[in-house]
């Protein structure tokens, strides 16, 4: 009886140890993939503050919070069993669904240079291609959407490079660390958008509030955040053309057309060795203005696209279902 005991206690301790390393190589994983995706992380946090900009301060925590609530369920219900389905059974079909989020990242990014260039012109672009807000709700509803449809592609990247860094591993292993970094990057993300749109109501808090130093730097606070939200969209539309663009490059060279992949990474590495001290940031910049430079091309390209092919086509959709 205490033989038997004895093993079962062995088998106990046995178990416990192959499961204390599971969890070990899960948050090791999850880490390396999670470091992977970081640029993708970047561009997600830049890009999100704008659709906040210029609602009440009342509603832009529960907007930030709607648009979060988004992109959790485009992580982790949409497309983290899509990704592990289509690894499975067509991954085949991975590149041409990444390339088609690309060319719409590189289309919104477009547009948003196209309005601030010729505003007259993109207006009317963008009257006949959406819906025009007649209420703050509507507004506010059309922006959390627009918002969420821009973190699906950015969501699909940054599930697509966790997926790849996982190759070696088990099914139900790639999905449990697929969700934990959807889980860990949404909070990360969400939580700093928080942070940057409240910025201004804190340093107004502690003007008012405070005395000496803690005065003085929310004055500060209440007069660079404008200044630096509207930074931040610009960061944010830059952000949306080259990851766009760097999709758009490597969907291209997979597809047979490597040219443009070739062309951006030599000159990335020609750069860099021409300032070896600060190599890797070069090569880095250079990099995201030559994808910067396609996603421009094709988003370009597909704002007429849009405007009198597509926007058109939908409408019609959209009215067939409504009659």
């Amino acid at each position: 009886m205490s033989v038997g005991l004895l093993a079962l206690l062995d088998d106990v301790v046995a178990l416990t140890k192959v499961a204390a390393a599971s969890l070990d190589d899960v948050a090791a994983l999850t880490a390396k993939a999670g470091t992977k995706a970081a640029g993708v992380v970047i561009d997600d946090a830049a890009v999100t503050p704008r659709y906040v900009v210029g609602f009440k301060p009342d509603r832009e925590l529960p907007i930030v919070w709607r648009i979060a609530r988004g992109s959790l369920f485009n992580k982790l219900v949409i497309l983290l069993p899509i990704a592990l389905l289509l690894q499975a059974f067509a991954p085949w079909a991975i590149t041409p669904l990444l390339f088609v989020g690309g060319l719409y990242l590189a289309y919104e990014g477009a547009e948003k240079i196209y309005e601030m260039v010729v505003p007259h012109e993109a207006h009317a672009h963008e009257a006949s291609s959406t819906a025009t807000a007649v209420d703050p709700v509507t507004l506010e509803n059309e922006r959390i959407a627009g918002a969420i449809r821009t973190d699906f592609i950015l969501s699909a990247e940054i599930m697509a490079i966790t997926l790849s860094s996982l190759e070696a591993t088990t099914f139900w292993m790639q999905a449990v660390i697929m969700a934990l970094v959807a889980v860990c990057i949404t909070a990360a993300v969400y939580g700093a958008v928080a942070l940057i749109v409240k910025a201004d109501d804190a340093g107004l808090a502690l003007a008012r509030r405070g005395t000496g130093l803690l005065a003085a730097m929310g004055r500060g606070l209440v007069r660079g955040m404008p200044g630096f939200l509207k930074a931040l969209a610009v960061v944010g539309t830059a952000a949306m053309v080259w990851v766009g663009g760097g999709i758009i490059v490597h969907s291209l060279a997979t597809f047979g057309f490597a040219a443009p992949e070739h062309l951006v990474h030599d000159a990335a590495v020609a750069v860099g060795n021409a300032v070896p001290a600060a190599a890797g940031a070069m090569q880095w910049i250079v990099t995201a203005v030559g994808s910067g430079i396609v996603g421009l091309v094709f988003g370009f390209a597909l704002i007429p696209i849009v405007g009198k092919v597509v926007a058109p086509l939908w409408s019609a959709v959209r009215n067939r279902r409504a009659s």
